[in-house]
């Protein structure tokens, strides 16, 4: 079943989270992710917000992802958006 990754992420250091912008790429095309949208002026339609960006990532289903989020080279990559930012990241299944 098709998944869905939901990052909601408050960037405090721009310098370090860059670094892992920077290698974010080359990593996840490895994988079997679609990277579907990467927002940092998302429309509040109701509620509150206090992310700097937003990002929705889709998989085929639960292994492929974590296949992804728990690799070595992700893992690594990961010390700079700790270092950078707090981030919320959801797991959601696709209806169908």
């Amino acid at each position: 079943m098709t998944v869905f990754v939901v990052g909601q992420i408050t960037i405090h250091d721009r310098a370090a989270y860059e670094k892992y912008d920077a290698g974010f790429m080359d990593i996840f095309d490895q994988f079997e992710g679609s990277l579907l949208s990467v927002d940092e002026a998302p429309i509040i339609v109701e509620g509150a917000c206090d992310a700097t960006r937003s990002v929705l990532i889709q998989f085929p289903d639960e292994p492929a992802f974590r296949k992804w989020f728990e690799s070595p080279a992700y893992k690594a990559l990961c010390e700079h958006r700790w270092a950078g930012a707090t981030s919320n990241i959801y797991l959601v299944n696709a209806l169908a």
